[in-house]
């Protein structure tokens, strides 16, 4: 069969419905299926394998399931999106935006550019996760959830030192309708809950209680959310 987008390099068993748009230099991987109307810029990299380090303590050698777009997905130029991830409708993925193996993203959700999301990660609905934010692996992201540039999670709380760490990987859970100011920290295992804010610059070393505001380093209560900010008051 001839191929529809001589530009890209298309594997095996690809699946591309109608009305995609693939730029020059795309590589689509083995199995991957992509829904209709997707917008595919130059560079990207879609259904790409994980690699392994020779001294890697996490990464793990097993099969994945083919990565799936849905419909109406924009990829940007030099996106990375890995084997084993689920990418619902509508969803935007910048330029330079990494999406690791056995994630999964919901509809309409936006994911910035250079924004990196880890393995073994749950990205909800409406979510909004700006330039340059890390997410790290092990994380639940609920929906409607503000995630502001440059926000940094963890989930080690032990830096790669020591066994007792394996049995204690934790990734960051931000419940529906939380959000996070530019340049915070969240520390490994904490959660914000629903409707909770994190203020720009702050470390957060506690779980964040629902509808209430925090801030500081460490970050403290400061104030409860205003009602008119509630996500059920949309």
């Amino acid at each position: 069969m001839k191929n529809r987008f001589p530009n890209a390099i298309i594997g095996e068993n690809v699946k591309i419905g109608e009305n995609c748009e693939i730029g020059y230099g795309v590589v689509i991987h083995d199995d991957t299926v992509i829904g209709d109307n997707v917008r595919i810029d130059d560079y990207a990299v879609i259904g790409k394998l994980p690699m392994k380090a020779a001294n890697s303590a996490v990464t793990k050698e097993c099969e994945l399931p083919a990565c799936t777009i849905g419909s109406g997905v924009i990829i940007g130029t030099s996106a990375v999106i890995y084997r084993g991830c689920s990418i619902g409708d509508k969803v935007l993925i910048a330029d330079l935006g990494t999406v690791r193996e056995r994630v999964s993203i919901g509809d309409f959700t936006i994911i910035g550019r250079s924004a990196t999301i880890e393995c073994d990660t749950t990205v909800g609905t409406k979510c909004k996760i700006q330039t340059n934010v890390y997410i790290t692996a092990y994380s639940e992201i609920g929906d409607y959830c503000f995630i502001g540039p440059c926000t940094v999670t963890s989930n080690d709380n032990f830096a790669g030192r020591t066994k007792k760490r394996f049995d204690q990987f934790k990734g960051v859970t931000v419940k529906n309708g939380g959000r996070i100011g530019a340049g915070s920290t969240i520390l490994p295992g904490k959660v914000i809950g629903e409707d909770g804010f994190v203020a720009a610059g702050s470390v957060v070393t506690k779980d964040v209680a629902p509808r209430t505001i925090v801030m500081g380093n460490p970050a403290r209560y400061f104030k409860d959310v205003d009602e008119e900010q509630l996500l059920e008051n949309q």
